[in-house]
């Protein structure tokens, strides 16, 4: 059998970036805040009508969230109203870039 000669790529960090999407660290940062909330009504043990109902939502929505579709559509305000509304406090922080920061600004969340 002959050797494979697979090429590897490390990735960025940012598999949107990655894919060289528009708009990458909005997609990377709607995706973790996403990420919370389904892991948050998971470990409620809610379902999605349930979810939707605490959100103040629709099933709909829920559905897009767990599926993954879709999340570039919500807003960030409407993913951190439904965080606060699970019981978690959500703190924005807005800094200067630095000065060997060459392409602009960026967006971030951590947990």
């Amino acid at each position: 059998m002959p050797a494979s000669k697979d090429t590897v790529t490390h990735s960025s960090g940012n598999v949107f970036a990655d894919l060289d999407l528009e708009n990458a660290d909005e997609l990377l940062a709607k995706s973790e805040l996403a990420h919370s909330i389904r892991e948050i009504l998971k470990s409620r043990q809610l379902t999605q009508t349930q979810a939707a109902k605490l959100l103040g939502t629709h099933q709909t929505h829920i559905s897009r969230l767990n599926s993954g579709r879709g999340i570039d559509g919500m807003s960030f305000d409407l993913l951190m109203s439904w965080l606060t509304k699970l019981d978690r406090n959500v703190t924005l922080t807005v800094q200067k870039i630095p000065k060997n920061q060459q392409d602009g600004g960026s967006i971030q969340v951590s947990m």
